[in-house]
């Protein structure tokens, strides 16, 4: 096969991998009206009509006539849960801009699988019908009671956040109940940049540069016993009244005068880094009996107990948005039990100069696992001396021009740091690969590259930056590819993106074990885990060859399995997925429900005694990745003619045995650690390369005897005859 058919597959295989949990672009309402009965959205309603082409959105049909309209939230807003996975929930809002009916369609909440019941999710999410959109669109989308379920706090505020966004979106565009469309965007007023002159603590809390929200015990009591709430108010917050619950402070710090008033000219400089263009950060700090921050954060990445909301707008932290803040170095400035700051990304369209209120979720426990939850606000407005006069429209074109700006771009410039590690990580193991014949002549230096990359590999790739691979991926491409995608949004993680294009172009050069034995975080756990065990004189177990070799086709009938199943359903695929241990131990870090984590647990247990044991017979990603692995193009590792006839030394030592009895490595079980390259080179332990240095080194003592002998006969004097002679 001609090179150029290769570099096609490259491609081909590349956009048959590259599959990300990113929202199509195209509209999703479609492929779920069928699954939905119109008279759960409308009451009496006998069908959906055609979607229109300048909304996404469906007519709701009872008699011929519109009786409301259908539409998905996931089509409006961003509705990425816990799992990384948009929740699509389709609603329904009357002519009057009413929700009269909700249903949750499709999601991947973790911590709804497991431990919560579906339906009491769905009961949360259909309660929503009558809500009405001209209040929520008077009070900012805050004029409804959050009702969150104990243990899915963030999926519940994702759902309610989307719900109300998408909704009102929907009605000022069919311009419903009296509401005018958004009108468009005029141009903002800018912050000064001139405006350097730094104010102590005093000064900066009285012109309103920073805001408060001050909630006593007496205050958080009142609040929840006037919740209607019974077992809230049957568990009051102890001590006087006068003790404070929160004193939570708010200051929007990437205004220059604001920033350096609060954090110092080396902090302030330190935030300038850390933010790209159109970013904006706020600090806020706290004191009292109640944290802002919480403890979610630590085991799902996201702080449930604040956002910021602008207009309909709502912004929810992440842990890679936060940093601590040691203290405040304004003059005059109290001390804070936390003190953090909190990015804003340029996605939000945050505007500075507009009013914004950050909401602080405050919780009380009614139950051995029940909460009981009510909101507070802290609103904000810059003071007008921070900003400059109105300037003249920009240039139509310009705006256009800016307006085109890809959210993919915004992305990849937000993540270059984590990008350029991986592209540096490729880089070097292609090196490797490359020149493997001189990485593997010192087994010693092999040995400990090989750790401290697995090392970089689960800490950096797996645990900090979420880049690991699952077959889920590929189960999703299938329904990608029934509704059609764009690049745009295969783009959208830049990690996962580029990972898969390397695993595609490594399957056609060296096979799957490019990527399942250096790139994925859960081998690496695997395998440094077992190394320690060997360290400590665990016991090591090997499989006798006959029942090896027919453990290896589990993992096959794993992935056909999931595959079958995905295309008749595919959120059940991917609740089966749950095989794979991938979400518990490298995504949550281990921070889920005790099934997920024992099944995890124990798959590392095992692996402590059989190295790799999930690669070698269960991983049905490694599956999916050796069926096209079996078009690659070389065959890099080295082979004697005697291996396995009668040597087996490589055989022996193979950390996966996945060299035959007979001497032939399999590429579909090879994980590529070079270990049998090692040997290849061994003078030492592979009796080829013995028989070759011993033949040497007889040739070089035969030569040296000549050598020696030569000088001595040239210095042994002249017989009788030879003087005769001459």
């Amino acid at each position: 096969m001609r090179i150029g058919s290769y570099l096609k597959a490259i491609f081909v295989l590349a956009a048959i991998l590259f599959a990300l949990p990113a929202i199509a672009a195209d509209p999703q309402l479609p492929r779920f009206l069928g699954k939905i009965e119109p008279e759960n959205l409308v009451p009496g309603a006998t069908g959906f009509g055609g979607m229109r082409t300048d909304i996404p959105v469906a007519p709701v049909l009872k008699g011929g006539e519109t009786v409301g309209w259908a539409f998905l939230t996931s089509d409006f807003v961003g509705t990425t849960g816990y799992s990384g996975k948009p929740i699509h929930v389709v609603a329904a809002v009357s002519d009057d801009a009413v929700l009269t009916g909700v249903q949750l369609v499709e999601h991947a909440e973790p911590i709804v699988l497991i431990g919560i019941p579906d339906a009491k999710v769905q009961r949360l999410t259909e309660s929503y019908a009558g809500l009405d959109l001209k209040a929520e669109a008077a009070a900012g989308g805050s004029a409804h009671d959050l009702d969150i379920i104990s243990g899915a706090t963030v999926t519940i505020m994702v759902i309610d956040d989307s719900i109300v966004r998408a909704g009102l979106k929907v009605a000022r565009a069919l311009g419903l109940g009296g509401l005018a469309p958004e009108a468009a965007a005029g141009p903002r007023r800018q912050i000064n940049p001139d405006l350097l002159a730094t104010e102590d603590w005093m000064t900066l809390s009285g012109d309103g540069s920073v805001r408060t929200l001050n909630l006593d015990v007496g205050q958080i009591n009142q609040a929840f016993a006037a919740s209607g709430d019974a077992r809230a108010a049957a568990r009051p917050e102890r001590g006087p009244d006068a003790d404070t619950f929160i004193d939570m402070k708010a200051a929007l710090v990437s205004v220059p005068a604001i920033g350096l008033s609060l954090l110092g000219e080396a902090e302030y400089a330190n935030l300038q880094d850390w933010l790209q263009d159109g970013e904006h950060a706020i600090l806020v700090a706290g004191r009292g009996r109640y944290s802002f921050k919480g403890s979610g954060y630590v085991r799902g990445g996201i702080f449930d107990r604040i956002q910021l909301i602008q207009g309909d707008r709502s912004v929810r932290f992440f842990d890679r948005q936060h940093r601590r803040l040691g203290e405040i170095a304004a003059p005059g400035a109290p001390s804070f039990t936390e003190l953090d700051l909190f990015k804003i990304p340029a996605d939000a369209e945050f505007d500075p100069a507009e009013p914004w209120r950050l909401q602080l979720l405050a919780q009380r426990a009614t139950g051995p696992v029940d909460k009981s939850f009510l909101t507070f606000d802290l609103g904000y407005r810059l003071p007008e001396r921070y900003l400059l006069p109105l300037a003249p429209a920009p240039d139509a074109s310009a705006e256009e021009a800016a307006a085109k700006a890809a959210l993919w771009q915004r992305i990849w410039l937000d993540r270059k740091f984590e990008i350029a590690v991986l592209a540096a990580m490729l880089a070097v193991l292609t090196g490797v690969f490359f020149f493997q014949f001189q990485w593997t002549r010192n087994e010693r230096f092999l040995f400990w590259f090989r750790m401290g990359f697995l090392t970089m590999t689960l800490f950096f790739l797996g645990w900090y930056a979420n880049a690991q691979l699952s077959v889920v991926n590929l189960m999703a491409l299938a329904g990608a590819l029934k509704e059609g995608f764009t690049w745009d949004a295969f783009l959208l993680d830049p990690m996962i993106f580029i990972l898969w294009f390397s695993v595609a172009a490594a399957l056609v050069f060296w096979g799957r074990g490019a990527y399942c034995g250096w790139l994925c975080p859960f081998g690496a756990l695997q395998e440094l885990t077992n190394r320690i065990a060997r360290a400590l004189k665990v016991p090591q177990w090997e499989l006798p060859w006959g029942l090896h070799e027919r453990l290896w086709p589990v993992k096959y009938m794993i992935f056909l399995g999931l595959f079958g199943v995905s295309l008749a359903s595919i959120p059940l695929a991917e609740t089966m997925a749950e095989v794979e241990p991938f979400k518990t131990a490298i995504i949550l870090k281990f921070a889920r429900a005790w099934p997920f984590v024992l099944f995890a647990v124990g798959l590392l247990v095992i692996g402590l005694f059989v190295e790799r044991f999930y690669c070698r017979y269960l991983c049905p990603l490694g599956a999916a990745l050796a069926i096209p692995a079996r078009m690659r193009m070389f065959d890099w590792l080295m082979r004697y003619h005697e291996c396995g006839h009668p040597c087996r030394t490589c055989a022996n030592e193979c950390p996966v045995q996945a060299i035959h009895p007979t001497g032939e490595i399999n590429p579909n079980e090879c994980v590529n650690c070079l270990h049998c390259q090692v040997l290849y080179q061994s003078g030492t332990k592979c009796p080829v390369v013995m028989r070759k240095l011993k033949s040497r080194a007889a040739f070089e003592a035969r030569n040296k005897k000549s050598f020696t002998a030569a000088p001595q006969a040239a210095a042994k004097p002249a017989s009788k005859k030879e003087k005769a002679h001459v």
